[in-house]
């Protein structure tokens, strides 16, 4: 998990100083980041807001599948979402002090404004829309997106569930690998 949750902020081979199971969490992030910007019906969600977010879209992307990841987790997951978020702030909270500098700022956002778990609302995507359009000074217009989850929610719904469970199996299969690789 703290593998998974540090990948974006570890450049290239710069994970060799962590321990094998964090490794393993790097890699699995960007196993799933390669699969999922090869994905069709990925590509598909992206086409829908393209011409308005450009090469914004895929953020945008990220952020609404990580909502109805949040929504319908009692489809994907026996812990509840609230008992899943606290064990996840819990244990990141315990090493910060030994990931790299932005994953410990992402951590304290993460926890001040329960992100993981207000993900499952549309108020929480629409802050998070918000904060990513300042981030981008304007220019990404991420604060819009949220019209268009509104418009097209179950369009982006149906994606996301056929996605999600190829994501899952995919994920499964790799984790067998990256196990018997380090």
């Amino acid at each position: 998990m703290i593998g998974n949750f540090i990948a974006d902020h570890i450049q290239g081979n710069k994970y060799e100083g962590f321990s094998t199971e964090i490794q393993q969490g790097i890699f699995l992030h960007r196993e799933i980041d390669t699969f999922t910007d090869a994905h069709e019906v990925v590509r598909k969600s992206k086409r829908r807001l393209h011409a308005r977010y450009r090469h914004y879209d895929g953020v945008i992307i990220d952020i609404f599948y990580d909502y109805f990841l949040a929504k319908n987790w009692a489809t994907y997951s026996a812990i509840p979402l609230e008992l899943f978020t606290k064990s996840v702030y819990n244990l990141l909270e315990k090493v910060k002090l030994d990931l790299p500098k932005k994953s410990q700022q992402f951590i304290n956002y993460m926890i001040d404004y329960n992100i993981l778990f207000n993900y499952k609302y549309k108020d929480g995507i629409e802050k998070v829309l918000n904060g990513m359009n300042k981030r981008t000074k304007g220019k990404s217009q991420m604060n819009l997106a949220i019209e268009d989850l509104h418009s097209l929610e179950t369009e982006f719904e149906a994606d996301f569930t056929v996605f999600f469970k190829e994501l899952i199996a995919h994920t499964n299969q790799k984790l067998k690998k990256i196990d018997t690789t380090i």
